[in-house]
């Protein structure tokens, strides 16, 4: 006899290792007492995840499935790890808990399913492959993404999309508008949920601006004294992996570590077998009591720099601000050493959400009566600051000559700020802590894949605008929406994805585009399609979930042709690389890296029959009196394939501005280096973001398995899937030489021609 949930309330209440605070039970009360969710804002710290156990403890023991979505790999993975632990204490095995992300998959039928949000929405979208009827419970965790505008529509459509039996779990940092959020989702998708709200932490935040002092300063002194004197360990932020290697650097050499920590710290760092990339450092700055934390790191560094931060083995960790938004680490400070963000002269200062996300790391709920927020002052202003109280002391009316010859000496040494620089102040911190939360809104276009998903479930175009007219946005914007939606209709009837009822009407050339309307005339209403009837290529676009669908239809086209270094160039331009690093990963020139009969055969008559390149002039040909615009005369810079590829795709398609493509070479010229890692990172100066080439790494096999199920042109499937296989094959066994554990978990059931049964996901936000 299954027990009720007043006997489960009781239970679970029972086996918690503490008592909860007021937030918390008051949480847990609407659970286990609400007909359909809640809803339950409350700041980062206040031990929200208590409640989203509680959701997963009533399914496991009703013998029910449920659900716990979160918008990070790294993130998920935490609570998988957690949720194993809890299952097995509960009395159920770890194996009733299962993980599925992009790239990884463990018990993928469990009771219990972590997943990233994006897994979510492709099971929901997909009802003939996975079965709802058994899920009781739908946990969304930082649920506050759905303002992400990039990726805040997954969540909505989820929302629009659960069966109505599955009770929703939502926790979310404080919102502005909570009340107007629930009363959209009763009136546009009939879901009535509970509300719990809180602003007050566990542990509360004493925040401290700190004028006088320069960082290394100030970790001293937050080292000093025993116990609860210290206010370490701490999260030092920063908003560039560089300066996270410095900051680190100046932190290493100062007394950080108590005394009975250092014995047991020396001994679990030599267990680690760090010989190359940045191996060597980083355990260097572990023995000191220093972390380094952000993507550019491989995984191995950062698993071993969380789990040593949560033994409180090191004093401080130096981390970039994602590290907020995704996994836990118990730290009793957080360190900002500066409140503005972006390269010189685009500075800005941060944002309040994510201030108060990275806040709200500080305070540890088992260990901490109260967290700590220090900022810092510029160290411009500190060496001002210090200026003024020695020239301040030397009195004004002084008639001591060596006083006097003091004070004119530092008037005429007084520093000073510069105009390269922007600064910050006490009171924008102050701002910062008390700006009201951020308010809830749909945000962005509908995606392409989904929108291609949408039309062949169903041809009526008014089904997809009734979805755009239900998202919480005003007026004026859904308007908007529907407008971006007709475009998009158009865009795909263009490319021959879809045929439009009526048929798009001819453009009009009798009349000029500057002549008037005729007087009385009625100007033309807009066209709007009735139904958008899919053809046969439209499955393309359903193929492709980790890149943009219309580019990756469009490289079909155009792959057959090329050779496999073409094909390189073509695939990883699509993969997202951040701009700091792409000068170290740029296509050779012409001389190292010859064009291949993609470019010669193709792409180049194309271009230049389209007027968007001109022909390249014969060797010694002297054109210097042509003034039209040539990109061959740049010898250094000629275009890369990448970039001709895009010309050819903008000019197809000049509607489709969603998207980035960049000219990189790091996957070739690791072949070129027969595959080892290590030496390609050390000849292009990438060992300390060895991280960033090997996440880039593992995207593309994934990408090679998502291209493995449908066959360019000018080729033959066997030879396709083959070279396909070949290149992730070689990848693989590249990343598995530097990071085996990582490598074979994301590789894990991600077989070149059948990428985890299509739930391949946008990787390249969520990795």
């Amino acid at each position: 006899m299954q027990p009720t949930r007043d006997q489960l309330a009781e239970q679970y209440l029972a086996q918690l290792p503490y008592p909860p605070y007021p937030m918390q039970e008051d949480a847990l009360l609407a659970w286990f007492t609400a007909e359909q969710g809640v809803l339950v804002c409350a700041p980062t710290g206040t031990g929200k995840t208590v409640i989203a156990q509680a959701a997963l403890f009533e399914a496991l023991h009703t013998g029910k499935v449920g659900y716990y979505t979160t918008p990070l790999i790294a993130l998920t993975e935490q609570k998988f790890r957690e949720m194993q632990d809890l299952a097995a204490r509960w009395g159920f095995h770890p194996d009733d808990v299962g993980l599925v992300t992009g790239n990884r998959r463990v018990n993928p039928e469990a009771r219990i399913l972590v997943v990233v949000a994006e897994i979510l929405l492709n099971r929901l979208l997909h009802p003939e492959m996975f079965d709802f009827h058994n899920v009781a419970a739908v946990v969304m965790d930082e649920f506050h993404s759905f303002n992400d505008p990039e990726r805040g529509i997954v969540w909505e459509l989820s929302l629009s999309m659960l069966p109505a039996h599955a009770r929703l779990l939502l926790l979310s940092a404080t919102v502005g508008n909570s009340r107007e959020f629930l009363n959209w989702l009763e009136r546009c998708h009939g879901r009535k949920l509970d509300l719990v709200e809180s602003k007050d932490r566990k542990v509360p935040l004493t925040y401290r601006w700190v004028p006088d002092q320069f960082l290394n300063e100030q970790m001293v002194e937050m080292a000093k004294g025993d116990g609860e004197h210290r206010t370490i360990p701490a999260l030092v932020f920063c908003f560039n992996r560089d300066e996270c290697w410095s900051v680190a650097e100046q932190l290493k050499g100062l007394p950080l570590l108590a005394g009975d920590q250092k014995t047991i710290l020396h001994a679990e760092v030599n267990k680690l077998d760090w010989t190359q990339g940045v191996g060597p450092k980083m355990k260097q700055l572990l023995h000191r009591g220093v972390g380094v934390h952000h993507a550019g790191l491989l995984p191995k560094y950062r698993r071993v720099v969380e789990d040593l931060f949560t033994r409180k083995l090191l004093a401080a960790v130096i981390c970039t601000e994602t590290l907020a938004a995704g996994i836990n680490l118990p730290a009793r400070s957080v360190v900002l050493g500066s409140l503005v963000k972006g390269p010189v002269g685009k500075q800005r200062l941060m944002d309040a959400s994510t201030a108060q996300q990275i806040f709200g790391r500080a305070g540890r709920p088992q260990y901490d009566d109260k967290g700590y927020v220090f900022a810092l002052a510029h160290e411009d202003d500190v060496k001002i600051l210090r200026w003024k109280e020695r020239y301040d002391a030397i009195p004004e009316e002084t008639r001591d000559p060596g006083l006097m010859k003091a004070k004119k000496d530092l008037k005429r040494k007084k520093p000073s700020r510069r105009d390269t620089q922007m600064y910050w102040s006490e009171g924008q911190f102050k701002q910062l802590q008390t700006a009201p939360p951020a308010k809830l809104y749909s945000k962005g276009p509908i995606p392409w894949r989904l929108l291609a998903y949408l039309l062949k479930i169903s041809p009526e175009v008014q089904r997809v605008r009734n979805v755009m007219r239900k998202r919480l946005m005003d007026e004026p914007r859904i308007q908007a929406a529907e407008r971006h939606l007709e475009g998009m209709l158009q865009t795909l009837a263009r490319g021959g994805y879809v045929t439009l009822s009526p048929p798009l009407p001819e453009p009009d050339s009798s009349r000029g585009m500057s002549a008037a309307m005729p007087a009385g005339e009625e100007p033309p209403a807009p066209y709007k399609a009735e139904s958008a009837a899919p053809t046969p290529a439209l499955d393309h676009l359903l193929v492709f979930r980790s890149i943009h669908p219309l580019y990756g239809a469009f490289l079909l086209q155009h792959l057959g042709s090329a050779d496999r270094e073409e094909r390189l160039q073509a695939l990883e331009s699509v993969l997202e690389f951040p701009r700091s690093v792409l000068r170290q990963v740029r296509v050779p020139r012409e001389d190292s890296l010859p064009p291949g009969p993609l470019a010669r055969t193709r792409l180049d008559e194309e271009l230049i029959r389209r007027g968007l390149m001109v022909a390249k002039p014969p060797p010694g040909e002297d054109d210097a009196d042509d003034d039209a615009y040539d990109p061959w005369e740049e010898e250094e810079h000629p275009p890369t394939l990448a970039e001709k590829l895009r010309l050819l795709f903008d000019a197809l398609y000049p509607e489709v501005t969603d998207m980035t493509t960049n000219s990189v070479w790091a996957a070739g010229e690791l072949l070129r280096f027969g595959g080892n890692f290590n030496k390609y990172i050390q000849s292009r100066d990438l060992v300390k973001q060895e991280g960033i080439v090997f996440r880039h790494l593992l995207r593309l096999i994934l990408l090679c398995g998502e291209f493995a199920q449908v066959c360019p042109a000018d080729t033959t499937p066997e030879a396709w899937q083959q070279e396909m296989r070949d290149i992730a094959g070689q990848l693989t066994e590249s990343c598995r030489a530097v990071d085996p554990a990582s490598t074979d978990e994301a590789i894990d059931k991600a077989h070149a021609a059948d990428v985890v049964e299509g739930e391949t996901v946008a990787a390249a936000k969520i990795i």
